[in-house]
């Protein structure tokens, strides 16, 4: 329906909404994710060039296991941890695929995967086409500049589970190596609040609710 104002057509809210829905596009005012995002900082050449070499391995997250007690260990992960996510992603197929790429691409990036989870429960609550006010993307709030520092340019990839959660393990892991390991202020600089205190309290105090004793 179109509301006539002073001789121009308005289109309403409501057929926008229909619209969007129709042709496929996420609705991405109604996922806004409420955390800040990364601040664009000069990368030096050898850095850029090991972050993209990082970005661009696109292997698929299949897991590997050197014995069976190891693989053993990560189906009870798995188990515990889809039970816990089962109100977010309530699919089991979606649940297993998603915990799959966040097990595998924390386990490349050298991250602890309870630190990954909370980081994603903070900044999207588990929402794939989250976006935040300053314009962060996905699961792991992605700024679309890193598309065009590390990647292709192609800020619409970080919408895709896989490619989103490479590029957040990997900024992750940069700023882990760029503050010598210290926690709280590579939480701070990936939200964009480096020395403040309640986007790292968050982190951390959401990493407790992934938890997995074995």
């Amino acid at each position: 329906m179109t509301v006539p104002t002073g001789g121009v057509a308005v289109v309403s809210r409501r057929n926008c909404l229909l619209r969007a829905s129709v042709l496929g596009f996420p609705l991405f005012f109604q996922e806004q994710a409420r955390a800040g995002g990364q601040l664009e900082e000069p990368l030096i050449d050898s850095v850029r060039t090991a972050l993209s070499s990082a970005i661009r391995n696109s292997a698929p997250p299949i897991p590997e296991f050197q014995d069976t007690e190891s693989r053993l260990k990560y189906l009870r992960w798995l188990g515990s941890m889809s039970e816990r996510l089962k109100k977010k992603k309530p699919e089991w197929e979606v649940r297993k695929e998603f915990l799959q790429t966040v097990w595998y691409e924390s386990k490349r990036a050298g991250l602890d995967v309870t630190l990954v989870l909370g980081l994603i429960q903070v900044e999207s609550n588990f929402r794939k086409f989250a976006v935040s006010s300053v314009g962060a993307r996905g699961y792991m709030q992605v700024m679309p500049f890193w598309t065009r520092a590390i990647g292709d340019g192609d800020a619409g990839k970080l919408f895709h589970m896989q490619t989103n959660l490479r590029f957040g393990c990997v900024i992750l892991r940069h700023y882990l190596d760029i503050e010598k390991g210290n926690l709280f202020l590579t939480l701070g600089r990936y939200n964009g609040s480096r020395g403040k205190a309640p986007y790292p309290d968050a982190v951390l105090g959401a990493k407790r609710n992934w938890e997995f004793a074995g």
